[in-house]
């Protein structure tokens, strides 16, 4: 039967993809099963040969896997898969044979070879997986040689190259493991009989060589990101003027204080209560329950609150976001030897660095800075500068300022990586700008805001499970001082927001007066919290932490009280601005 389908007229045919000879088939014209029996015979017969070592043996198996193949077509639900497909079964079928029969022992490592399209009297070294790369290089050079379209020769050779790169990274043995899991898609039961190693050994091997494999990608990727832009003759150093006035304007909420300095760098430029008050900083508040983890004020999707805060006051934005799910660890507790460029080589290449650096280079070639997290530990900071050549950036956080390779993006202590951008300004007015705040604010204070972790609890809700650390006792220091301090400073600065609204907003009619009162009660509110939080942070100045878990517990307790009690007066003052507006 198959070698009739061989001999069948192959010119209406030759021309289609393998996926539309399967669907061809499927529906019953065996000519086009013939086509693919044409197009992969020999493929499949070298991959049987490496199983059995037999030339007899290996077409037995083929000629019975390529009937399997052509009973049970239907159940091919991948169309574009039907070499991968019968190479299975051609794997299942040598298996089968080999076992029941015991004709040849295990394979070593050489066996691969006749898998690869090569001369009998070929010399090369078939363990050498850098000379089957060139090999390879070379084939498909002579194969595509006489193509009519240069820029195929030209991909595939880069495709190769790359290739090549990565899988350099890999250990002889490595490598022969690697590419007979992914690429022959063996598996790890199949590459211990052959191999002659234990299964256990095996998903080992795979599972060091995978990571190893990524992270190469990831540095060819870049190293062809960076090659790209010096053959466009883009490779330069652009360094923003860093202004050392902006370190004067500080706040505890680092990713508002890095906004405020991005806006410096454009025409819009706001002040910081302003800017805490429009983007909602002001009025956060993200506790986690029981230990009041000092991961608390930063456990928010960044994307969604920083793009909205960045909206309302009429800026588009675009984000890299490679966070990861959870809470880190707190870099106040970590040893020295943690925190150093020595650690961060350490650890893996961010997998959205490439997409990273494409938008940093981006916004600082028009002359703004980007917002970044966790460059040096995890807060919010700027990147205001680049040097292609020294692949190194510049960058402040938290009024460090300092200098961080390419590769070191995205691997401090959280290993993560958030980078945004200003995209676009499009003018909105102050009363456009404030209703949208509020809209947003009101809606973290209710909780509808998404968690990030899951247990964080935010807006009014998250002063009743932090006086149920301080009952329990289960406080962490550090991270309680350093909530108290966040909060504290931003209520602050929403007092500082009302009073400044209080001063620009125009009195011409009445229903602007009567929002000009509410402004004036929301300031004397929020004055009046950061008083009470005066006396928490006193208690529990941040770093040092005091001792939250002893016997003044009865004491933070009613301060909490008293504060969640005159927050909610506030939030009932919003609500009727908003109203208002």
């Amino acid at each position: 039967m198959l070698n009739t389908l061989e001999d069948s007229s192959i010119k209406d045919w030759e021309e289609l993809e393998d996926g539309e000879l399967v669907k061809r088939a499927q529906s019953g014209e065996n000519e086009a099963f013939g086509e693919l029996v044409r197009r992969h015979r020999a493929k499949v017969y070298r991959y049987a040969r490496a199983y059995t070592q037999e030339s007899f043996l290996a077409e037995d198996i083929v000629q019975d896997a390529l009937i399997r193949a052509f009973m049970h077509l239907g159940k091919l639900v991948d169309v574009e898969r039907f070499l991968p497909w019968v190479h299975r079964i051609v794997r299942n079928q040598a298996f089968s044979r080999l076992n029941s029969t015991a004709a040849v022992k295990e394979q070593s490592f050489t066996a691969l070879a006749s898998i690869m399209d090569r001369d009998a009297n070929d010399s090369a070294d078939w363990n050498d997986l850098d000379g089957i790369l060139r090999r390879l290089n070379q084939t498909h050079m002579e194969d595509t040689f006489i193509s009519a379209v240069p820029e195929s020769r030209l991909m595939q050779k880069e495709t190769l190259r790359v290739l090549t790169e990565i899988i350099q990274c890999l250990k002889p043995r490595e490598r022969l493991i690697f590419e007979s899991h992914f690429f022959e898609q063996l598996s790890p039961q199949e590459i211990a009989n052959l191999f002659q190693l234990k299964t256990a050994n095996v998903y080992q091997i795979i599972s060091r060589s995978r990571k190893k494999v990524i992270q190469q990608k990831i540095r060819v990727t870049v190293d062809s990101y960076i090659k790209s832009r010096r053959d466009l003759g883009i490779v330069k150093k652009t360094v923003l003027t860093y202004k050392d006035t902006l370190s004067e304007a500080r706040t505890c909420t680092s990713a508002a204080e890095s906004i405020y300095k991005m806006l410096q760098y454009t025409d819009y430029k706001l002040s910081l209560p302003m800017i805490m008050g429009l983007t909602g900083h002001a009025f956060r508040i993200n506790i986690v329950p029981d230990s009041v983890h000092i991961a608390g004020p930063t456990t928010y999707n960044f994307a969604d609150v920083l793009t909205r805060g960045l909206k309302n006051m009429g800026f588009r934005s675009k984000t890299v976001d490679g966070k990861l799910a959870g809470i880190g660890p707190n870099k106040n507790l970590l040893q020295q030897d943690q925190l150093n460029v020595n650690a961060m080589e350490k650890r893996d290449i961010h997998h959205a660095l490439p997409e990273a650096l494409n938008l940093i280079h981006r916004s600082l070639d028009r002359g703004v800075p980007v917002l970044a997290w966790d460059l040096f530990f995890p807060e919010f900071g700027i990147i205001y500068g680049y040097d292609d050549a020294q692949r190194s950036l510049f960058a402040e956080e938290c009024g460090r300022k300092d200098s961080l390779s390419y590769d070191n993006l995205g691997r401090s202590v959280l290993e993560e990586i958030f980078v945004l951008a200003i995209e676009d300004y499009t003018k909105v007015s102050l009363r456009e700008q404030l209703q949208n705040a509020l809209q947003s604010i009101l809606e973290h204070y209710d909780g509808e805001e998404e968690n990030i972790p899951v247990d964080s609890v935010k807006g009014l809700a998250g002063y009743d499970v932090w006086m149920k650390a301080f009952e329990n006792g289960s406080i962490e220091p550090n991270g309680n001082a350093y909530n108290i301090a966040v909060v504290r400073d931003a209520r602050g600065n929403a007092a500082a927001f009302f009073k400044e609204l209080l001063e620009i907003w125009p009195t011409e009619q009445d229903q602007d007066r009567n929002i000009r009162d509410w402004f004036g009660k929301a300031e004397a509110a929020y004055r009046n919290i950061t008083k009470h939080f005066d006396k928490l942070h006193e208690r529990y100045p941040f770093p040092e932490g005091g001792t939250p878990n002893g016997q003044s517990r009865s004491e933070d307790i009613e301060q909490l009280r008293l504060i969640k009690e005159e927050e909610a007066k506030a939030v009932g003052v919003l609500r009727k601005i908003l109203k208002g507006l």
